[in-house]
């Protein structure tokens, strides 16, 4: 986590973390700080800050101030971003402790056999995607291919949407421009040498958009000076260790805790039951947070330094969250930017209530969960849908019960028991319907 050197190459330190009391309903609920930056690293223009209403929240009535969601930043687990604020993770220490304790397989180091270790949905539910190999006759419903390609034709039509959008907005206010009188300015003061519509549709200018560390389209994205070629190595050589490490986790710990949970699924002993999920939760939850760091922080900034990306904000503090909504607002910033500037603002825009809105914006993301795991699976069983809709009233439960350290612990328990049951029914349904509804049939 001590990297020197930010993404401009200079020291720039955050005055502290964003308070983990600023709420909202849903994932796209938080207003963002836009600044415009040069695309040579220049120091940054502070955008116009937009209208406020009586609720403090930014006017939506303009799409203008969409024009630039990136300033030149850096991660949190970057040492020069001066973010120091951890004390999320002693609830997180106290909350693992208290839950009933759950060790490694008793076995010691195993090769899992059956159809479980070779079909692994447990991978496409979590995003992992790392054990997962090719089930009996050859077939392979939760492949790594089947569950990249998703994942990666998702990408691109979100980015080609956040495209269109914002060259759609720029052509409206190109044409208001035209009309206003002469002698005005629609935008101020500019960047040095900042591309203006329409001399950004180029090749170029799309395919570093559709290669960068980001969902939201701008014209001018803030850039970093140079390449750091020590930074970039630490992130390659993490992303090296943490996959094997996941893989081994995986193979070692996890799926065999799922094998031995399919008995007492199949007799419905709901002691047994409670026992291996308890017992799941561990493994899951410690895979998850390392695939957060290896993915958001790893990946990402590899991918940015070798595009001189400069927005290296690609999580926040979700840590320390004390409301489900702080949570799914600060743990995946491209995708909550994206429902932000693209979905959320647009629906209040067309005249819908901010309840609706962000309920919207649930079912959106509870529709792509569904999506990235029923279709490698070839079974729809709504689980994933579920699970993202039951966070609209667990958010309103939470917020009204727990508040401080008891919010960020009531929100570490649900991270740390919910996925596991997700889990656990998608592999239990998975296995009745292509192993023992055959030998039932046969």
């Amino acid at each position: 986590m001590g990297d020197r050197g930010g993404a401009g190459g200079s020291r720039r330190r955050r005055t502290g973390s964003r308070p983990s009391s600023q709420g909202g309903g849903g994932p796209a609920a938080a207003e963002e700080e836009v600044r415009d930056v040069g695309p040579g690293g220049d120091a940054p223009e502070p955008a116009p800050a937009p209208d406020k209403d009586k609720n403090g929240d930014s006017d939506m009535g303009s799409g203008h101030w969409d024009l630039r969601c990136h300033r030149l930043q850096d991660s949190l687990f970057s040492s020069d971003s001066g973010f120091s604020n951890y004390r999320g993770i002693l609830n997180w220490c106290v909350v693992m402790l208290v839950r009933h304790p759950g060790g490694p397989h008793p076995g010691g180091v195993s090769v899992p056999e059956g159809p479980l270790q070779l079909a692994c949905p447990v991978s496409s539910y979590c995003g992992q995607c790392l054990c997962c190999g090719c089930v009996p006759g050859g077939e392979a419903p939760g492949s790594v291919g089947s569950v990249l390609a998703l994942m990666v034709y998702t990408i691109l039509f979100l980015k080609l949407f956040s495209y269109r959008d914002v060259n759609l907005w720029c052509r409206e206010r190109r044409a208001k421009a035209k009309a206003a009188p002469a002698g005005k300015k629609a935008n101020g003061g500019a960047a040095q040498h900042p591309v203006s519509y329409p001399d950004n549709l180029t090749y170029r200018d799309l395919y570093y958009f559709l290669f960068a560390p980001t969902l939201c389209y701008e014209l001018n994205f803030p850039r970093s000076p140079r390449i750091r070629k020590r930074f970039l190595l630490r992130r390659l050589l993490e992303m090296l260790f943490l996959t094997q490490l996941q893989v081994g986790l995986i193979q070692q710990w996890m799926v065999p805790t799922i094998q031995n949970s399919m008995k007492p699924f199949k007799d419905m002993d709901y002691s047994r039951i409670i026992e291996r999920l308890l017992k799941l939760a561990v493994p899951n939850h410690l895979i998850w947070l390392i695939f957060f760091y290896w993915f958001f922080h790893s990946c990402m900034n590899a991918v940015a330094e070798l595009m001189q990306f400069g927005d290296r904000e690609f999580y926040r503090d979700w840590w320390n969250s004390e409301s489900v909504t702080y949570f799914w607002q600060n743990w995946n910033i491209p995708v909550h930017k994206w429902c932000l500037r693209h979905f959320y603002k647009p629906m209040l825009r067309r005249g819908s209530s901010k309840w609706v809105a962000r309920t919207g914006v649930f079912f959106a993301s509870a529709f792509f969960h569904e999506y990235l795991v029923s279709v490698p699976l070839h079974m729809f069983r709504l689980w994933a849908f579920t699970g993202m809709m039951a966070q609209i009233p667990l958010a309103w439960i939470v917020s009204r019960f727990f508040q401080g350290n008891y919010g960020n612990a009531a929100v570490w328990l649900t991270l740390i028991i919910g996925q596991p049951v997700a889990v656990l029914m998608y592999v239990h349904d998975y296995y009745v319907l292509n192993y023992e509804a055959p030998v039932a049939g046969a």
